[in-house]
């Protein structure tokens, strides 16, 4: 199941969104650039290491990758449901929430994991911070998805609130593994977790802002 769009259309530019994907790509682009040993002394400079965990490191881990698949799949759910998210939040506190998310992500994981060695790094936690906003504030939206059946794909109509609740327990049942199995490599699947529930709670906020304001003008009127 590969999601390629959402239903709904952003009502104004996502200049924040494409600004993101755009700084993503620029890193990332420098990145494929380097040599093996560039490469490895880049990430653990400027990568998440629990153990030597810095918070200037966290904004920086945002905007890396550890390959191509990692750098599209963040790209392509940040496209499909970070507009619409701006649209609701605004330009200017869409950022915020999106860097919050990404912080608070990596603070979970780095909770979970506190003596790691190894960088994390990734618009991951970020991003899943926007999901679980999307998640919140459009829950009668729906996900156009491409499913691969046995010898042929179709491009079916998924509710959003499925497809992201789905992605949601994944992590959590994965990351919950890791934390059992004591691994220390691989993906930072509690972060995941940890941006979600940032996004669910800025959703939540969110929706009581826009209810209030709507209460207020009804009160004018």
């Amino acid at each position: 199941m590969f999601p390629i769009s959402d239903v709904i259309p952003s009502r104004t530019v996502p200049v924040v969104t494409i600004g993101l994907i755009a700084l993503n790509a620029l890193a990332f682009l420098y990145e494929i650039q380097l040599d093996d040993d560039q490469l490895q002394l880049l990430v653990h400079y400027y990568g998440v290491v629990p153990a030597t965990f810095s918070w200037a490191d966290v904004l920086t881990s945002m905007f890396l990758h550890g390959g191509w698949l990692h750098f599209l799949g963040n790209m392509l759910y940040l496209w499909i449901f970070g507009d619409n998210v701006e649209d609701r939040l605004g330009h200017g506190l869409y950022l915020v929430f999106y860097v919050a998310c990404g912080a608070l992500a990596a603070v979970g994981q780095v909770v979970v994991q506190p003596y790691s060695p190894i960088p994390m790094v990734g618009a991951s936690g970020a991003i899943a911070g926007v999901m679980g906003a999307y998640f919140v504030l459009y829950p009668h939206s729906r996900v156009l998805a491409v499913v691969f059946f046995v010898i042929f794909l179709d491009v079916i109509e998924i509710p959003a609130i499925f497809f992201l609740g789905v992605w949601f327990l994944m992590q959590l049942f994965s990351g919950v593994g890791s934390v059992v199995e004591a691994a220390e490599g691989g993906v930072a699947f509690m972060a995941h977790v940890g941006g979600f529930a940032a996004g669910v709670i800025g959703g939540f906020i969110a929706r009581v802002r826009d209810q209030s304001r709507q209460e207020y003008w009804r009160g004018v009127g």
